[in-house]
């Protein structure tokens, strides 16, 4: 009988195959304290464990606890971080994706899990993607309790990869924020962006590609390369929208919107009863340079720009009136800027577009309430 050993052909192995299980070993070993610095008390069982475990003996204090969970990735962002081979942002990304979903509800977040595909696995890339998203889980005061790495050659180039990730958190039913809570006559407050964030990639590199432009040219309006702007990581709300609202001043928080794909006008709406309609003065405030850049070198419609990217805000809260300043003040404490931008009004009294005005209104599958865009940015035409 011919056995494998005998056969004139070499032996296939699981390596030669293009998985190579002791780099993804090194990996491991490469990032664990990272990952083991997001743990307090609550983790149990430290990192390799085939299970994630949380002490939630915490959450028999809460009259009725609800879990909120949320699962994102970062999208093409992936692309220029690949260009570049500059890997620890990306995961303050995902993390920043991910957490900041959970807390417009007014939940803490309590633990992420991380996956990360890619066609080989190089371990001091991953480390570097992991140890981003520890940094951002630190941020958001959020446990990393477990991940994947899955190196899939054939089905990815070795250089490509991508992450995702997912998370849970907690919320009092009774603090639940949401559109039951806004009323005509709240005001609505914009937080700045620290850029881009992590949406809307796929328009920013045509644009890039369109120009020829080089993403390690320097930008004067930017103040540093190209590269290094489209870079910037998403900013982490969560921990200071939590600390806001454990203060006195948070307690006319009625809703949040976390700003991601659709634009502001598009998430808005997903917290805005039918009923009402919240009109945005794009008066009270400039976008980063960034964004004109993009608008100038692609020729951008500015609906197509307010459909796709953030406009320099990354979350909104729908306010009391009462305690519209009182926020605004807490948020700057904490370092946070945030302006009014907008108010709430009832639904007939929305006044119709006109001009360069927008009114976005169902977006994202949610039967919501309308959201009008008008007025020019202060240094747009």
């Amino acid at each position: 009988m011919t056995t494998p050993e005998s056969r004139p052909e070499p032996a296939i192995t699981y390596a030669s195959a293009g998985v190579d299980t002791h780099e993804g070993d090194r990996a491991v070993e490469l990032m664990k304290d990272a990952v083991a610095a997001t743990h307090g008390p609550e983790v149990l069982g430290g990192v390799g464990a085939f299970a994630g475990l949380l002490d939630v003996s915490a959450l028999k204090d809460y009259r009725r606890p609800l879990l909120a969970s949320s699962t994102d990735g970062v999208g093409t962002k992936i692309a220029i971080a690949r260009a570049l081979d500059v890997h620890h942002t990306i995961g303050q990304d995902l993390v920043g994706m991910v957490v900041d979903d959970i807390v417009v509800v007014g939940a803490r977040p309590l633990a992420m899990t991380d996956y990360i595909a890619c066609g080989t696995v190089v371990p001091e890339r991953i480390a570097d993607i992991v140890r981003g998203i520890a940094d951002g889980c630190r941020l958001a005061g959020c446990a990393l309790v477990g991940g994947e790495t899955a190196e899939h050659p054939g089905l990815m180039a070795p250089q490509d990869y991508d992450v995702a990730g997912a998370a849970v958190g907690v919320v009092e039913a009774d603090a639940l924020l949401g559109p039951d809570r806004v009323r005509a006559g709240d005001v609505v407050l914009g937080m700045e962006a620290s850029g881009l964030h992590s949406n809307g990639y796929s328009l920013v590199r045509a644009v890039v590609a369109a120009r020829s432009l080089a993403l390690e040219d320097h930008v004067e309006e930017l103040g540093r390369t190209l590269g290094e702007e489209l870079l910037e990581p998403t900013r982490i709300y969560a921990g200071d929208l939590l600390a806001l609202l454990e203060d006195p001043a948070g307690a006319g928080v009625h809703a949040l919107s976390h700003v991601t794909g659709g634009g502001l006008a598009a998430n808005l709406a997903r917290v805005v009863p039918r009923s009402l309609g919240a009109r945005i003065d794009r008066a009270a405030w400039a976008p980063g340079a960034i964004f004109s850049r993009v608008a100038d070198w692609g020729r951008v419609p500015l609906s197509d720009l307010e459909a796709t990217l953030n406009m320099g805000v990354g979350m909104v809260a729908v306010v009391d009136p009462a305690t519209a300043d009182a926020a605004i003040a807490a948020l700057g404490a904490r370092g946070l800027a945030a302006r009014t931008i907008g108010e709430v009004v009832d639904a007939d009294a929305l006044p119709a577009a006109a001009g360069s005005d927008v009114l976005v209104s169902g977006a994202k599958g949610v039967d919501g309430g309308a959201v009008l865009m008008t007025g020019t940015h202060p240094g747009w035409s």
